[in-house]
C-alpha cells in the first residue's frame, strides 16, 4: 500500500515563468508548497512582486503567497526537492547546463516542456539527462492548458519515469483537488505523444483557417494519432500510451481549443498569413513548428510514413499552398484503414 505523504511547506523549484511554468507554480503554491521560480525577464519579476500577476504570460491569474521569483538560478533550485524544467524546447539544454552545478543528488528533475531538440532529434528528457546525469528524472505531460490549470479547473496529467519511486513522488506533490496525476512507466510514449500532438494541432488549425468543417478535423485527428503512434512505437514507446491522456487526450484538447497556440497559429496560416507573421502575432513559442521539422527528419531516418506531418512540413518550410496540400492528402493512394492497423501490429508485435 502506498504511504500517504503530506508535503506542505516543502520547496519546489520551477525553471521558467512562461504560461505553463507560472500555472504550475500557482497550483503548487495553492497546495502549500514554497516555490523558487526562475524568471528570465526582470519586468516579469517586478510585476509578480508588485501586482501579484504575470501579466505577460498568464494574465488574470493571481500569484499567491509562497512564490519567490528570481533570476538567480542557484537561488531558485537551492533546497528544492523537485526541480521542474518549464522552458521552451530549444532552451532546455542551456537551462539544464546552467542549473547543473547547483543540482543535488537527492533532487528529482521534472520536465514539463513538450518537443524535441531540433539539432540532435533527441527527446527532452534525454537532453536533460546528458547535462545532469545520474539523477531521477520524471516527465509530466497531458491535456492541460495553463490558463485553466492556473484557475483550478479540473485537469488530469501523467508522469512517467524509469524510477517508480520518483514518479510517485511527483504524483504525490502535484496531485490535488483540481489536478489528478496518473503514473506510467512508458517515458518514451508519454514524451513523444505530448510533443507530436502539436503537429496535428497545427494541421487542424490550418483546416479551420481554410474554412473546412468538423469532418475534416475528425479525419486529421484520427489519422494524426495513427501517425503519432507509428513514430512513437518506432522510437520504443508502447502503443497503449497513445490511447491515453498524453495521446488522444492531449490531441483532443490541443486541436479543439482556442487556448492552443498551435491551433491558433494554424488558423492564421490557413487564412494566408506567412509563418513569420504568424509567429510574431502569437508572441509566444509555437512548439509544433520546430516539432514538425524534428518529426519529419525522424520519420525519414526511421523509415516511417507520416503523410500529415510531411504535408505540414511543406507548408511551413517550403511555402506550399495549404489548400493544395490538403487535396494531395485526400488523393493519396487508396488503402483500407484496417489493413494499416494490421500492418502496424505485424511490424511491432508479431
Amino acid at each position: 500500500m502506498r504511504r500517504e505523504v503530506i508535503y506542505m511547506g516543502e520547496r519546489v523549484s520551477v525553471i521558467g515563468a512562461g504560461s505553463w511554468g507560472t500555472a504550475l507554480s500557482v497550483h503548487l503554491a495553492n497546495m502549500g508548497y514554497q516555490i523558487g521560480l526562475w524568471v528570465y525577464e526582470q519586468e516579469v519579476i517586478d510585476t509578480i512582486i508588485k501586482d501579484k500577476e504575470n501579466k505577460q504570460y498568464l494574465p488574470g491569474v493571481r500569484i499567491p503567497e509562497g512564490i519567490e521569483p528570481t533570476n538567480d538560478i542557484k537561488e531558485a533550485v537551492e533546497g528544492a526537492s523537485l526541480v521542474v524544467f518549464a522552458v521552451p524546447s530549444h532552451l532546455v539544454r542551456m537551462m539544464a547546463r546552467r542549473a547543473a552545478p547547483y543540482i543535488k543528488s537527492n533532487q528529482v528533475l521534472v520536465n514539463v516542456a513538450k518537443g524535441f531538440e531540433i539539432e540532435s532529434l533527441k527527446r527532452l528528457s534525454q537532453v536533460i539527462d546528458e547535462e545532469i546525469p545520474y539523477r531521477d528524472l520524471v516527465v509530466l505531460s497531458g491535456p492541460s492548458h495553463a490558463e485553466e490549470v492556473g484557475r483550478n479547473i479540473p485537469t488530469a496529467l501523467v508522469c512517467a519515469s524509469n524510477s517508480k519511486v520518483a514518479a510517485e513522488k511527483v504524483q504525490d506533490i502535484f496531485m490535488g483537488p483540481s489536478l489528478r496525476v496518473y503514473t506510467n512507466p512508458d517515458i518514451v510514449g508519454v514524451e513523444t505523444g505530448g510533443a507530436l500532438k502539436n503537429i496535428i494541432a497545427l494541421a487542424a488549425g490550418i483546416s479551420d483557417g481554410l474554412g473546412y468543417g468538423d469532418n475534416t478535423k475528425a479525419a486529421l485527428m484520427t489519422r494524426g494519432i495513427a501517425e503519432i503512434a507509428r513514430l512513437g512505437e518506432a522510437m520504443g514507446a508502447s502503443p497503449l500510451t497513445f490511447a491515453g491522456l498524453t495521446g488522444i487526450g492531449d490531441l483532443i484538447v490541443t486541436c479543439t481549443s482556442m487556448h492552443s497556440r498551435n491551433r491558433r497559429a494554424g488558423i492564421m496560416i490557413g487564412q494566408g498569413k506567412s509563418l513569420e507573421e504568424t509567429l510574431s502575432s502569437i508572441g509566444m513559442v509555437v512548439e509544433g513548428v520546430k516539432t514538425c521539422k524534428a518529426a519529419y527528419l525522424l520519420a525519414k531516418e526511421l523509415g516511417i510514413e507520416m503523410p500529415i506531418t510531411s504535408k505540414l512540413y511543406t507548408i511551413l518550410f517550403e511555402g506550399k499552398d495549404p489548400d493544395k496540400a490538403v487535396k494531395e492528402l485526400m488523393l493519396r493512394d487508396k488503402t483500407y484503414e484496417i489493413e494499416e492497423i494490421v500492418e502496424d501490429i505485424q511490424a511491432n508485435w508479431l
